[in-house]
Order: structure tokens, then sequence, then C-alpha cells
């Protein structure tokens, strides 16, 4: 069944909690080897409204104690492989302890809408975990576990709570989980063509916000979505879309994107409201004001003028405006 887009911005971002896998000792869980936690605020207090998280300790599954011997990747001085073994004791090594574990994880985090991993960790850590060669340290590393899962879903958004301390990472994360999560309700849905070509229409001016190139690229598969299987189709294009979104979007394509839409009401403003929204626009791109300030104005006016495809789009509104994530922006 064909589904018809005719809600508004303000209805669009569910209610409804959405899952996110994340490491147990971010939620104040006392799992380290030291006995202690890593509880984050900003999860606990402000993403716990929106996610329902769903925590889990590979070091503990696989039965390390607590509290234990700290562990840590270290280079195979033969083959050069990476092996996650004991600080104190390197013939304790549960790298594939560790592997069995991620992969034992895959049905549960089939369901998920994204992941917080924690940083550093030889377990969980997403990117720039030491790896030891001959005592030495290179942070060049991926965690056991998280780099099981990062293989198994490499379109799921992850992230760690360390870089979510950065506006822009923050917000593109998030961005991330919302479109992802509304992916995968769509394909649950048995959707026709149509409905993956709407889906593309409603997230167009984002991607072009992270990539004007890329979407390019991107909308000559939507172009070519009458010549495929729709299984072929979906796999392709969540493929790309990850790729668009993986680096967060810049003041110069937001801009781009802000005149783009504006140019929807060249009919309907006239020269002092239009003279007024490129003057804000630029003021935005030189980083003299944030860009909620553009996007709440443009909102306005499309309210008095209203325009289908601005109103089905989701660039305005990407997530709940109660984070105010483009406050920061």
């Amino acid at each position: 069944m064909t589904r018809e887009f005719k809600q508004t911005s303000d209805d669009r971002c569910s209610t409804n909690k959405i899952n996110i896998g994340i490491s147990s000792c971010l939620l104040g869980e006392r799992v380290r080897f030291d006995s202690g936690h890593k509880n984050n605020a900003y999860i606990t207090k402000i993403l716990s409204k929106y996610f329902e998280f769903h925590s889990f300790c590979p070091e503990v599954s696989i039965g390390l104690g607590i509290p234990r011997e700290p562990i840590r990747l270290v280079s195979d001085e033969i083959d050069g492989s990476i092996k996650c073994v004991g600080t104190r004791n390197p013939s304790l090594d549960v790298t594939e302890p560790l592997i069995r574990c991620a992969e034992n994880q895959l049905n549960w985090v089939e369901n998920l809408s994204g992941y917080i991993f924690k940083k550093d960790s030889p377990s969980c850590g997403m990117e720039r975990v030491k790896i030891y060669n001959n005592g030495n340290p290179s942070r060049s590393g991926t965690g056991i576990y998280a780099s099981v899962i990062m293989k198994y879903f490499p379109n799921l958004p992850v992230e760690e709570e360390g870089r979510l301390g950065d506006a822009h990472i923050r917000e593109n994360f998030i961005k991330r989980v919302f479109i992802y999560k509304r992916w995968c309700d769509l394909l649950t849905s048995s959707p026709s063509k149509k409905d993956l070509v709407n889906f593309h229409a409603q997230h167009k001016l984002i991607y072009i916000s992270h990539s004007q190139s890329k979407t390019k690229a991107l909308g000559q598969l939507v172009a070519e979505i009458g010549k495929m299987e729709i299984s072929q189709y979906c796999e392709s294009y969540i493929g790309m879309v990850t790729n668009i979104l993986r680096k967060p979007a810049n003041r110069k394509n937001h801009a781009n994107v802000l005149k783009h839409i504006q140019g929807y009401l060249k009919h309907e403003l006239d020269k002092g409201d239009k003279d007024e929204m490129a003057t804000m626009i630029e003021e935005y791109r030189l980083g003299y004001i944030p860009l909620v300030v553009p996007i709440t104005v443009l909102r306005h006016h499309f309210r008095r003028h209203p325009i289908p495809y601005i109103d089905m789009s989701y660039y305005m509104q990407p997530h709940p405006k109660d984070l105010m994530l483009q406050n920061t922006l």
C-alpha cells in the first residue's frame, strides 16, 4: 500500500522512544575493570527522553569479573594480527571470546537504530583505540566487540560518548538515528517504489546539506528505481545515504540549501522580506548566528505560504526541536 505523506513537520518526529544500544558503563552501571562506571549525564538526562537504551558490556558477558585485570589491544609480533589480552598477564587472550560474544548479540542489535560505544575501550571503542606494539601504543585500533557490530551492520549509526561532546558530531549522530529509524520503519511496511521515492524526496535537502555531488549520484540511483528489484535498490540506497551522512554538514552547504529553500518563496515574499532572509542566511554562513535562526524565520514564512515539497521535507526539523540541536550549529 502506498503511504501518503501529509503530516506537518511538527508531527513527524515520533514520540515513541528509539531503540539504541549502549555500553553499560555509560548508563552508570558499575561494570568497569575497577568496579567503576562512566555515567554520561547528557545521555542519561537528555537523550533518554527520546532513546530507549539497551545496555551491554561484552567484557562482563564473556565472564571477566568485576573488578578484573584490564585488557588492551596488542599487535602480534609474528603476523601483525590484533589481539585483546591482559595488561599484566598476556596469556589472558580474550580476542575470540569477544568476537563470539558480539556475534551472539546480532539478533537484538538488528532491531536497533543506533549504538553508542565507550571511547578508548579495547572491547567497545569505535576508533583511535590504543594498539600496543612492543610496548609502544598507537591510536589506530577499534575495539574487538565494536568492530564486529560495525562489520555486520555497516549502515547502523554509531558513535562514541566522547565525540558526542562536539555539537556538530552530536547533531549529526542524532539526525542519522532518526533517518535510519524512519528508513527501517518504511522497510517493515513492504514499501512500493513510490514509497521509496517519497522517502528520498523527504530527505533530499538533508543530503544536499552534507554533499551536493554525492546527493546527485544518489539521485541517479533513485531515477533508475523502475529498472531495479526493490531489495537491490534498498541495499544500494541506504549504503549511499550512510556515506553521505557520515561527515557532518557545514555552514556553506547549509547556507546553499537555505537559499534554495528561500527560492520557493520568490513570488510570496516582498523585497524587504527577501532581503532580510538573504542577510540572515549570510550571517549564518559567516558564523554570526546559529542555524535555528534562519530556519525559524523560513518556517514562519512557509506556515503563511505552504509549499507541498517543503512541507514534506525533514530538513527544517530532522529531529525533535526540544533537543535544540540547531541552536549550537
